[in-house]
């Protein structure tokens, strides 16, 4: 008996996955239709007042249905698509006997259309067959969409065909006329009725669902709710699906009437170079002429720019979750700036003018955004001494293309536009983007050079942070010179309501913030320094008597180590990285400034007293005592401080993390 195998994996269910892909099919019409009220003209243009309103009314009507057909559930979405196609094949059964009341003799087997065209057979009797059996497919696609019962769903499928066989009879027209308006009259009725049975069970479905959003508005709130039902009905999905859609059709459209256009009949058609030129633009053009379609768009950019980022992320080797925001990022930038510059409402002309400038700015906000992504993990990479060269090179490689492509994209238009705002702003964006990158690659240098000599590289905090800062700065003198170009552009060009928004989230996001951020880092850092400079230091014959290693690196103390009030030392360098966090000991939570030196008797953390090198050693005897009673001096300390540990308890966990943050860079 042969061994058993390894478990076998149960293939994956394509049943889901099918019914996702026709939920999103069958939300798409609805956009379609909101698309096409929005995009057309007034329903009575030129009358009266009534008729105006009368037309508004209307398409507010249309605009309310086909909203709620998008958001319905997908249960109800379908059965709401199977009574639709239920009474559209009905519709169309009448219609169908009807036509061939009027259009079709089956004695002579001749016929007539209305537009012309031959559609059926020729014959009398392939004739009347095909009918039946045009009428049956109806008559059981009908029965099957609706559920219907068995006896109610062959009276209905005989009342479809009983005027077909008063024609093949050859009836008189009068019988055969009251036969088709019959069958139809009887079709209609049982329509309504099956409707007026579902009216009961619509109304408490509309009112359940009607206090289940509001049971969920008063709890959740406005902004749960519609994030809520945004991925519900996958909202992003179905735009992408009609923005493509609807550039296909009229690709299709177009590319018929070009070449209706410069073909002959019997001639071979292709599309040139220019033709498809043409035919590009025109769809790009055709691609941002509503609000609809620039939401379709920005979901076909998120799309683009989610596995861009998934695939940077990849390259480089990063597992931080906050990086794959690119998806979100690029869509909303995107609709924001087609909001600001009015893209939709623009001539075909200016529209393209303008999609192109906004492409340019939304991928220089993308290559800002990738170096977001890339900056941690070469900065990890570098404090970390990681040798390896392959675990490097992507990091590098992508930096590098960071400082490339925007000089490339600098120099491309520079020599193709003249100077005016929106290349003066994309010329800032990209000379700000190569700036982040050499400063991003200075300090990897830096960390690098810090790996290599594997010392204590007492300077390498402040020239980080001289580096830092210069960038810093730099980026603060660009975002005030961004807010100049932009309030220049709204005063004396195109101003408007978003863009004085936008100025005014600029004005305190990427000016006050950062000003107050990078003055608070300067004042904790001077603050800092003075305040290491009024501790004691310990070097020297003394510094080897310390048999233990700083509290904060866990390394042995080399060339010196400083005394806080609370008698532990740790290295300088150490401390000052801990007091740009909190003004508190590491190991007590003591303050450490002092304004008087009062105590020179100091222990360290096991218990050892370290006297200050600045004061004469001039009583032995009080040496020996204060060393005796270093442990209980130290216990003491512990014991006055222990309410201010009680009150610091809740913070100590961010400190930490934050401080390791720091001691990391």
């Amino acid at each position: 008996m042969a061994a058993p195998g390894p478990p076998q994996l149960p293939p994956q269910r394509l049943g889901p996955r099918l019914r996702v892909g026709a939920e999103v099919a069958l939300r798409v019409p609805s956009l379609f239709l909101i698309d096409a009220i929005f995009n057309s003209a007034p329903a009575f243009p030129g009358e009266s007042l009534g008729a105006s309103l009368l037309g508004g009314l209307l398409r507010l009507l249309g605009v309310f249905v086909s909203t709620v057909v998008l958001v319905l559930s997908q249960r109800a979405l379908f059965k709401f698509y199977m009574i639709s196609s239920a009474f559209l094949l009905a519709a169309t059964s009448v219609f169908v006997n009807y036509y061939a009341f009027l259009h079709i003799n089956f004695h002579s087997a001749s016929y007539t259309t209305a537009f012309g065209a031959q559609l059926l057979p020729h014959k009398g009797p392939s004739l009347w067959m095909t009918l039946s059996i045009l009428q049956l497919a109806f008559g059981i696609g009908y029965v099957a969409l609706l559920n219907i019962d068995s006896i109610y769903s062959q009276l209905i499928i005989l009342d479809l065909l009983i005027p077909i066989v008063g024609l093949v009879i050859e009836l008189p027209l009068h019988i055969s006329q009251t036969l088709v308006f019959t069958s139809g009259f009887i079709l209609t009725f049982y329509t309504l009725a099956i409707l007026a049975s579902k009216l009961r069970r619509f109304y408490y479905s509309t009112r359940y669902v009607y206090l289940l959003i509001r049971h969920m508005y008063r709890i959740y709130g406005l902004q749960l709710l519609l994030e809520d039902t945004w991925k519900r009905i996958r909202f992003p999905a179905v735009l992408r699906v009609f923005w493509l859609m609807r550039l296909t059709i009229q690709a299709v459209v177009l590319t018929y009437v070009v070449k209706m256009a410069e073909t002959d009949p019997g001639t071979k058609f292709y599309i040139s170079w220019d033709n498809f030129w043409e035919l590009l633009c025109s769809l790009i053009i055709s691609g941002c002429d509503s609000t609809l379609t620039v939401l379709g768009m920005s979901a076909v950019i998120s799309s683009v720019a989610h596995y861009l980022g998934l695939g940077i992320l990849a390259f480089i080797g990063s597992t931080d979750e906050d990086d794959k925001r690119l998806g979100f990022v690029a869509p909303v930038l995107f609709f924001i700036l087609a909001l600001q510059t009015g893209l939709s409402g623009l001539k075909p002309e200016e529209r393209l003018v303008r999609l192109s400038r906004n492409m340019c700015l939304l991928l220089t906000a993308v290559l800002h955004f990738i170096h977001g992504m890339t900056d941690p993990v070469l900065m990890s990479l570098s404090a970390s001494h990681v040798s390896s060269f392959r675990r490097h090179f992507p990091v590098l490689f992508v930096s590098a293309c960071l400082f490339v492509l925007p000089i490339l994209l600098s120099y491309i238009l520079w020599n193709h536009y003249a100077l005016n705002t929106w290349l003066f702003a994309v010329t800032a964006f990209c000379v700000e983007l190569c700036l982040k990158v050499i400063v991003s690659i200075t300090v990897y240098i830096l960390f690098m050079i810090d790996g290599y000599y594997n010392v204590l590289w007492e300077k390498l905090d402040d020239y980080v942070y001289y580096v830092r800062s210069t960038g810093n700065i730099i980026e603060f003198i660009f975002g005030v010179i961004m807010f100049g170009n932009g309030a220049y552009t709204m005063v004396f060009e195109t101003g408007s309501k978003i863009r004085a928004c936008m100025m005014c989230l600029h004005a305190y996001f990427n000016i006050y913030l950062q000003a107050r951020n990078g003055w608070k880092t300067f004042i904790n850092r001077r603050t800092a320094v003075k305040k290491i400079n009024s501790l004691p230091e310990v070097k020297g014959e003394r510094l080897h008597e310390i048999d233990d290693v700083c509290a904060i690196c866990y390394h042995e103390f080399t060339t010196s180590a400083r005394i806080t009030p609370c008698n532990h030392y740790f290295h300088a360098l150490c401390l000052r990285k801990w007091l740009y966090i909190q003004d508190t000991c590491p190991m007590c939570h003591q303050k450490v400034y002092i304004e008087e030196k009062e105590n020179t008797n100091l222990s360290n953390n096991n218990g050892f007293v370290a006297l200050d090198e600045n004061e004469p050693n001039e009583n032995p005897v009080q040496e020996e005592a204060a060393a005796a009673n270093a442990g209980d001096e130290l216990n003491g300390d512990n014991d006055s401080t222990a309410s201010e540990e009680e009150e610091e308890t809740e913070n100590t966990t961010q400190c930490d993390v934050t401080a390791s943050e720091h001691s990391d860079h």
